[in-house]
């Protein structure tokens, strides 16, 4: 009988331990959300930038005289060059962040398995043991 009363207590905490778990991956998960909300709004700055920097090389091409502009244009596009980099970058970054919610993801459900079946332990237990009274 004592046995059976430590073996559920020890479920028992071990049912609480995994429920903080959870929550901590919970939290986890949360935080790497935002993170994907950065990188998105890093790569609207980044295509905002690219227009921009289009629309000043067809200002350039109207006011500017060609050799100015022949300097300018490659300057402009050494700019749109590293912004396209940034741009693919910051995609790879996004994709990393969303394949790193994908695996938490997949512990939390195995988390859940795991507390349903020491639950599922737990009432086989007491079941056992009102049964044995």
């Amino acid at each position: 009988m004592l046995l059976v009363l430590v073996v559920v207590i020890v479920a028992v905490v071990f049912v609480v331990l995994v429920i903080v778990e959870v929550v901590v991956v919970l939290v986890i998960v949360v935080m790497v959300m935002v993170m994907i909300v950065e990188v998105v709004e890093m790569i609207v700055v980044m295509v905002m930038v690219i227009v921009v920097v289009v629309v000043m090389i067809v200002v350039m091409i109207v006011v500017m005289v060609l050799v100015i502009l022949v300097v300018v244009v490659v300057m402009v596009l050494v700019i749109v060059g590293v912004v396209v980099v940034i741009v693919v970058v910051e995609v790879v970054i996004l994709v990393v962040v969303v394949m790193i919610v994908v695996m938490v993801l997949v512990i939390v459900v195995v988390e859940v398995v795991i507390v349903v079946v020491v639950l599922v332990i737990v009432v086989v237990v007491v079941v056992t043991v009102v049964i044995c009274w």
